[in-house]
């Protein structure tokens, strides 16, 4: 025992000691159980131990069980039958211990031996790679949410924030056998199996299309059955978890103490949870003290203590358990889901009131427990320090770790059988949770269409449209984030019918106790709420220029999408429209930092099938395009509009024609006399282009103009997968004919990210021309705006101008002329 506990004490001075009563541990003497009192059930008084009982309680291996946690667990038998309960805790114990061996192999080693034995050197692997530490913590953390599952008969969600702890969840899946078919079929609980899954992580192994050719990642993904998110930004699980379960529904949110230092914006869950919409959000804290190469900032703020009096302050109700032993984790989950359901009750009978004071679990662990190296920098990746495969010393510390570790087939065989409780309790695997599984249904109504000429807002129509859509669907939860002004951006039908959630409302303002909209001057937590509201309606608002802060959030959401997609498991939540307005060219009035078209340009690039850009140029348009988003499923809709008054041009086939092909003819025929083909992307440069056509008819120059809804259904597919949403050819031909090859084009966003996306229709840089946003700005009308980045009608006809060899003055009269060439009044344009 001695040299075993040698070999697994933290290295370096500022480690974490983690012994406990001679036993390897966390240091129970800082552990403050009940400073909570709020929370804290009352100590279940001690009981005659029974020879079972004293089985589970001695613990197994490294796991062993604090006096605290058996109290607890005491008191939770009396109300479970104490005999399958007690088998269920030593169960967990076992597959604990054996899926911690599983995380060490699957890090360092290239194969497993089932009867024990110690590896050898060519048994390793030569480039060992995984975040080991938080891996091993993790592994009692989600054996004790299935612990939990199994001794209540429910089935709860999980979530883990930390994806990059996704060995913790692969090997406690494969022991177990919850798995989606392509990992079922490739990792099998035998040797070989589990050799298989060794080799396959962080193998890199790629195929023939470039996907990896293994079922396997780094992180959470498309795979890891009952995954949600990736987790590799961290603090978005912190945003969200809150949002995601439905009433009737549990979900465990494992969290990460390095990831609250990125997202303060999770301190305001208990702002937004209503039991009258929300279900039971869990979330629990593995504090383990560290991130990469240093402590964490909860650790270098103060510690326990002050995370605490922080939890408290935020309206949570902390409560702290031994982050090392599944049966504590259990425990915690099954009591604040009650101590919840209190918290509710107690509200509906009209004894408390909003926000209760959500239940929060801080898990303690020393970084990498169970293995060398706990507690240190080296416990975030590669704790041993060494390789195993040229190292005797580290091959050495390893084989010792791992027998410590070790569990028996038949004995493991036999837990695993304990814990395979499902069938009996006619409850889902926890690949299939309920937040696995959203296919909200969405009933058609009629939609607020104009048919009669007018000058409306495309953003009053996004609102008159949303509102008609969300009164038909009264069963789907509604959010709309909102990081700023609703009734500024023109959705005061929005902000009246669903109001802000606030705790205290204010009279005679447009605020709810349960208001739908999510309101927080934080575009990450706005936009995770309704990331988060998989089973609902979504509507995201923000001022163009902010919402670029939104984009780490989106990404990692479209690319999990697609990825389930590929995987043979599409998403069937309903596509988010994310409304982009107050956008550059009417946000004048402030300065350049209000004026930026990043976030459609950024998005343009992802792939066309889950991520869209559109630019609905009118009241029409704009109806159309959230009726057709809210029809798809699993993508978001980054939907760029005027929140100021245009003319409605088009009717409402031609607006559905526009949505469904990407593009409309507005002017022309394609006809064998036009010699001009002018496009215009976005509401104010359709405005300008429709001017510049009138002017090139009154001089008779034949031309077509098209107006481009969605500029990313004309490049060139990346994959089949995108080919499958690109524009149908035959429609392409028809309005962009090859035999014209003169094109001016004038777009809401920089030219260069948008001449790159138009590949097919681009025919260089002699005959097409792209005006667009050049970075100019100040405080600025629209016209202004226009003017300063060259992108008025009559810069467009000087670009025309120049490709057909004409001069300024046949079109321009001498004052707009000067304009153009920045030597007149540029009133002269207006």
């Amino acid at each position: 025992m001695s040299k075993l506990h040698d070999l697994l004490q933290p290295d370096g001075p500022d480690a974490l000691s983690h012994q406990r009563d001679g036993r390897l541990g966390f240091p129970y003497q800082k552990l403050r159980i009940g400073r909570s009192s709020a929370f804290m059930p009352q100590v279940a008084a001690p009981l005659p131990d029974d020879p079972a009982f004293a089985e589970w309680a001695a613990g197994y291996g490294v796991i062993a069980h604090a006096s605290v946690t058996q109290d607890r667990v005491r008191g939770l038998l009396k109300h479970l039958e104490e005999a399958k309960a007690l088998a269920l805790l030593r169960a967990a114990d076992r597959l604990c211990s054996a899926a911690m061996w599983l995380v060490a192999h699957m890090t360092y080693a290239r194969r497993v031996r089932l009867d024990g034995a110690p590896l050898t050197e060519e048994d390793f692997k030569p480039s060992p790679e995984g975040h080991t530490g938080g891996s091993l913590n993790m592994v009692p953390a989600y054996v004790g949410y299935l612990l939990a599952n199994a001794l209540s008969g429910h089935t709860r969600s999980w979530l883990m924030g930390q994806g990059h702890c996704v060995a913790a969840i692969d090997a406690v899946n494969v022991l177990l056998g919850n798995l989606h078919p392509e990992q079922a079929q490739r990792y099998g609980t035998d040797e070989a199996g589990l050799s298989r899954l060794c080799q396959d992580f962080y193998r890199y192994a790629i195929d023939a299309n470039g996907q990896p050719a293994a079922p396997l990642g780094s992180h959470v993904n498309a795979h890891t059955a009952g995954g949600l998110i990736e987790g590799g930004y961290l603090g978005f699980a912190e945003l969200q978890y809150v949002h995601m379960p439905l009433p009737g529904e549990t979900l465990v949110a494992f969290l990460s103490d390095g990831a609250f230092e990125e997202q303060r914006g999770s301190d305001w869950a208990p702002r937004w949870w209503r039991a009258e919409d929300c279900g039971a959000a869990l979330p629990v804290m593995i504090l383990n003290g560290r991130r990469i190469e240093q402590r964490s900032g909860v650790e270098q703020d103060g510690g326990v203590a002050w995370f605490i009096e922080h939890l408290q302050l935020n309206g949570f109700d902390p409560v702290e358990i031994d982050g090392t032993d599944p049966a504590a984790f259990a425990w915690a989950i099954l009591e604040m889901e009650r101590h919840l359901e209190a918290e509710a009750a107690a509200v509906a009978a009209g004894k408390a009131s909003y926000p209760v004071r959500l239940p929060y679990a801080i898990a303690h662990a020393p970084k990498g427990f169970g293995f060398p190296g706990a507690g240190s920098n080296l416990a975030h990746n590669l704790p041993l320090g060494a390789n195993p495969a040229s190292d005797d010393t580290a091959r050495e510390r390893f084989n010792a770790a791992t027998a410590c570790l070790w569990v028996s087939p038949s004995e493991l065989d036999a837990a695993l059988a304990c814990l395979h409780t499902h069938d009996a309790q006619q409850r889902p695997l926890e690949r299939d949770h309920a937040l696995t599984r959203r296919q909200p249904d969405l009933r058609r109504t009629e939609l607020p269409w104009r048919e009669a000429p007018g000058t409306l807002s495309p953003m009053a129509a996004c609102d008159a449209a949303f509102c008609a859509i969300a009164a038909a669907n009264p069963q789907l939860r509604v959010r709309v984030g909102n990081p700023d002004e609703l009734r500024s951006n023109g959705m005061a039908q929005t902000l009246e019918r669903f109001q802000h959630r606030a705790t205290h409302p204010e009279a005679g303002a447009p605020e709810s106790i349960t208001g739908g909209v999510i309101t927080a001057l934080n575009e990450e937590a706005v936009i995770s709420a309704v990331l988060a509201n998989k089973g609902g309606l979504n509507l995201a608002v923000s001022y163009e220029a902010f919402a670029v802060k939104m984009l780490g959030a989106l990404r990692q959401e479209v690319l999990f999408a697609r990825h389930q997609s590929e995987a043979g498991r599409p998403p069937g939540w309903l596509s988010l429209p994310l409304l982009l307005s107050s956008h550059a060219w009417e946000n004048g009035k402030n300065e350049l930092s209000h004026q930026d078209t990043t976030l459609a340009e950024a998005w343009i690039g992802e792939m066309n099938d889950r991520a869209r850009v559109v630019f609905p140029p009118d009241w029409n348009g704009a109806v159309a395009t959230l009726d057709a988003c809210y029809r798809s499923r699993g993508q978001i809709w980054c939907v760029v509009a005027p929140k100021r008054t245009v003319p409605t041009r088009l009717s409402r086939d031609q607006a559905e024609a526009m949505v469904r092909d990407g593009f409309v003819r507005l002017h022309g025929s394609g006809a064998d006399d036009e010699r001009l083909l002018l496009v215009a992307v976005g509401a104010y440069q359709l405005t300008e282009m429709l001017r510049a056509s009138r002017r090139l008819a009154e001089h008779e120059v034949a031309h077509s103009l098209v107006y481009l809804y969605e500029p990313g259904r004309l490049r060139l597919a990346r994959d089949a997968i995108e080919a499958t949403i690109l524009a149908d050819p035959d429609a392409v031909a028809r309005c962009f004919p090859t035999r014209l090859i003169q094109r001016v084009i004038l777009t809401h966003t920089r030219p260069e990210p948008l001449i790159g996306t138009l590949r097919t229709i681009d025919t260089g840089p002699q005959h097409t021309r792209v005006l667009g946003f050049r970075n100019r700005g100040g405080t600025l009308d629209a016209a202004g705006m226009l003017y300063a980045n060259q992108a008025t009608w009559a810069h467009v006809l000087a670009a025309a101008a120049g490709l057909l060899h004409c001069g300024l003055d046949e079109w321009l009269t001498p004052e707009e002329r000067d304009a153009v060439l920045g030597l007149g009044d540029p009133a002269e344009l207006r």
